[in-house]
């Protein structure tokens, strides 16, 4: 992976936006209704794995430093308004070395070695009539069936075009075709690959992925029917139902997020049959600075959880390092979330989390188990020449008898400047 200059993406970004106040009487809404953020992310990750199984590196540990540039225009005068967003990330590497590559926050080159630098500078038109908006060029969708997966050092993209539309009150449609991606640790354009599980399928890629869906808010807002369906050409297709609900019961507020995926090969069939059905259930109760979870995830049919590699989903069970959707695998989840405001602290969060599952269909004549452990602490200074910084520790232990036991390490400190 040959690494970009970082000056091609944060020079070209900053004229842009020096140039705003002389364009804001001519332009309008153009200016008049822009924002533009930049965001600094210090990450470290540190992944230990105490049980080898199908890989040689016993270990995944590095450090590097983020900025993500946000510009999103406002909209020309008239009754079809024209926009520009632009996206701008820069990852330096600080820590590496070859043996401990693969986290994720940096691309690996020819050598072995992480690449001292990387940077990418993404544009997007968009075109708005009425509450009806078609977007062309660098995409960041958050789907059910896409999640916005930024869990690494800069998030990732797509190249494409989406149309979302909200001219009944309540509902939301949305479509698109995407045609390629910049993944979470490169900067160049890629094919679109699978994911089965926890298993990368790059043996085989895409030209594109399609989706179409709804989301319907009543009830005052407290409920959310969805319906989506999505195609990865000739790899699989997926149709989503999910239905999201909170109520206030006295001092309580008690919420419930169901879905269920049911997913086929489709096309050339590249990755041969796919056969998944996946239902979650998350349950929570909220009373003071207190979030009690109960959430239940099952997966049916012959084969693991397909996915756009290398993105989460919205399976209630899944998280960053384990994801509970193997092939046949039942798995349970018990959660607590404390705010600290509660007790005069705000900006201080925790989150500790404990997730069990089995049955899982290893093919190798036994049945697979796995469990994780989950820890994180957030702040957000509140005040003093550091307000605004946030730092966040991550704290992960995951076992399991068929796939690779990890230790995990994150820490995270991040800060925004809001540029206009």
């Amino acid at each position: 992976m040959k690494s970009t200059p970082y000056a091609t993406v944060l020079v070209p970004a900053a004229l842009c936006l020096g140039a705003s106040p002389c364009l804001l009487a001519e332009e309008g809404g153009f200016f008049k209704d822009a924002s533009a953020t930049l965001q600094a992310r210090n990450y470290y990750f540190s992944r230990d794995f105490s049980d080898i199984r199908g890989s040689e590196q016993s270990r995944a540990e590095e450090w590097a430093q983020g900025f993500i540039l946000n510009f999103k225009s406002g909209y020309t005068p008239g009754v079809v308004g024209f926009g520009l967003d632009a996206i701008g990330t820069l990852g330096i590497k600080l820590d590496s070395g070859k043996g401990r590559v693969n986290t994720g926050l940096l691309p690996v080159q020819e050598d072995g070695e992480a690449a001292d630098n990387y940077s990418r500078l993404g544009l997007a038109a968009k075109m708005r009539v009425s509450k009806t908006e078609l977007r062309v060029g660098e995409l960041q969708p958050n789907l059910p069936v896409l999640v916005f997966s930024d869990i690494r050092l800069l998030p990732p993209s797509y190249q494409g075009a989406s149309v979302t539309s909200s001219e009944v009150d309540g509902l939301t449609v949305q479509g698109g075709r995407l045609r390629s991606t910049s993944l979470r640790n490169e900067s160049g354009d890629d094919k679109l690959q699978a994911m089965l599980g926890h298993v990368p399928k790059r043996q085989v890629s895409s030209d594109a992925f399609n989706y179409v869906g709804a989301d319907y808010q009543f009830n005052d807002k407290r409920t959310t029917a969805s319906a989506w369906y999505a195609q990865l050409e000739d790899i699989y297709d997926q149709r989503f139902f999910g239905l999201k609900h909170s109520e206030p019961v006295g001092d309580w507020v008690l919420g419930a997020n169901l879905g269920y995926f049911d997913s086929s090969e489709e096309g050339k069939q590249m990755l041969g049959r796919i056969d998944n059905q996946a239902f979650f259930s998350l349950l929570s109760a909220k009373r003071g600075g207190h979030t009690f979870y109960v959430g239940y995830q099952a997966m049916y049919g012959d084969s693991a959880f397909p996915r756009v590699f290398a993105n989460i989903s919205p399976l209630g069970n899944e998280v960053p390092t384990y994801e509970f959707a193997s092939a046949d695998e039942r798995s349970w989840q018990a959660r607590y979330d404390y705010d600290f405001a509660a007790m005069g602290i705000p900006g201080l969060t925790t989150t500790v989390r404990y997730i069990t599952g089995d049955n899982v269909d290893t093919g190798k004549g036994y049945e697979g188990k796995d469990r994780e452990r989950d820890l994180d602490i957030a702040y957000v200074m509140q005040s003093g020449v550091l307000e605004g910084l946030g730092i966040r520790v991550r704290n992960v232990a995951a076992r399991s008898n068929y796939r690779t036991d990890i230790d995990e390490n994150r820490l995270i400190l991040s800060y925004t400047w809001k540029l206009l």
